[in-house]
């Protein structure tokens, strides 16, 4: 009786972990918010914000615009675009790491990131600022380089219907090492733009605004409405492919799916931040610890995690110096260590679930 009682309390526990996060998150945002380098009184960032994004009548009076526009027009819509792209990434992960049932997958295993470098720097050096569907030049060849690559490590990976799951990493690395050498060779050949490739590369979210948040937000949304039908069939995939099958899971479906839906939003996302790495590494597994195994919980809990983690790094990156700090330099400072820890975990025979 007592340990059905121990698990009962357990499962109250983890309904309330998802509102509390959500209730935690929104405090940080806030937070976040009305931090920064600039100094705008405390009083006054809560006006702006009532009176920008509430529409209540609040007294402007001695309220500078500059501080209105740092309010509204940078530090709001950086933050948002942070939750947008760490919550997106750590969704990509959790995907990614049930199907591979590796706890080492994150969503650029498959060599995306590498993809969409690659048609970044193009797209950088040959200065392509023209707009279509919304994206300069450098955008929209990032996305498709992502895109492609996907589609060559998948065909690569393709024996008959089937894809194995082994075969599909080893593919993902060999595709990704092929196209991190030809980016090597573009910031060579193109010494000039090799600066701006590199700071690319390493990710921020510097200068970002509303309009790349509507960029992005169709295809999160898309891609994690997708990937939340997966939850049942992720779950079942932890107990072999083999056991999957019988248990009526169409596996090669289910991959596809979450290939396809983690690709739209890691491509989304990238191409506009640039690449931002041990995102989808860490958070899915801190969640794991946490909540259990079960995607129904792991899932959305991912995605408040890796929102929240997103944005105080950023908020890290843009107020610790003069000079801001690709937001890409601190996530992979704190990742890092984080996956030494998982090796060191695996060398002692302790396990990764």
């Amino acid at each position: 009786m007592s340990g059905k009682k121990g698990i009962q309390m357990k499962s109250q526990d983890r309904r309330w972990t998802i509102p509390l996060s959500i209730l935690l998150c929104i405090g940080i945002m806030y937070v976040c918010t009305v931090t920064g380098i600039a100094s705008i009184p405390f009083q006054d960032a809560n006006r702006i914000l009532l009176h920008e994004f509430l529409h209540l009548d609040i007294n402007m009076e001695g309220i500078t615009d500059g501080s209105i526009t740092i309010i509204r027009n940078v530090r709001l819509p950086r933050v948002v675009l942070g939750f947008l792209a760490g919550a997106s990434l750590a969704v990509c992960g959790c995907g990614f790491q049930g199907i591979f049932k590796n706890p080492m997958a994150d969503p650029f295993v498959l060599g995306v990131s590498s993809g969409a470098a690659l048609g970044a720097s193009i797209g950088i050096v040959l200065h392509l600022d023209r707009r279509l569907l919304g994206m300069n030049g450098t955008t929209l060849l990032a996305f498709a380089g992502a895109f492609l690559t996907i589609a060559l490590v998948y065909n690569i990976s393709k024996v008959g219907k089937k894809v194995p799951v082994a075969t599909l990493l080893l593919s993902g690395i060999a595709v990704s090492q092929t196209l991190s050498a030809a980016m090597s060779i573009i910031m060579i050949m193109n010494k000039q733009s090799m600066d701006q490739i590199m700071f690319w590369t390493m990710g921020s979210l510097n200068g970002k605004g509303w309009e790349q948040i509507l960029l992005v937000l169709p295809y999160s949304l898309l891609g994690i409405l997708l990937l939340s039908t997966t939850c049942r069939e992720l779950d079942i995939m932890l107990t072999g492919e083999e056991t999957a099958v019988q248990l009526g899971v169409n596996v090669e479906l289910l991959k596809k799916k979450v290939l396809f839906a983690s690709t739209v939003i890691t491509a989304a996302v990238i191409s506009v931040t640039g690449i931002i790495g041990f995102v989808g590494l860490v958070v899915p597994h801190v969640v794991r610890m946490i909540a259990g195994p079960k995607h129904r919980i792991l899932m959305p809990l991912s995605l408040v995690f890796g929102g929240t983690f997103l944005i105080i790094c950023d908020t890290v990156a843009r107020s610790m110096a003069v000079w801001e700090i690709p937001v890409g330099i601190i996530t992979s400072l704190c990742g890092g260590p984080f996956f030494i820890y998982l090796l060191s975990r695996m060398k002692k025979g302790g396990g990764l679930s």
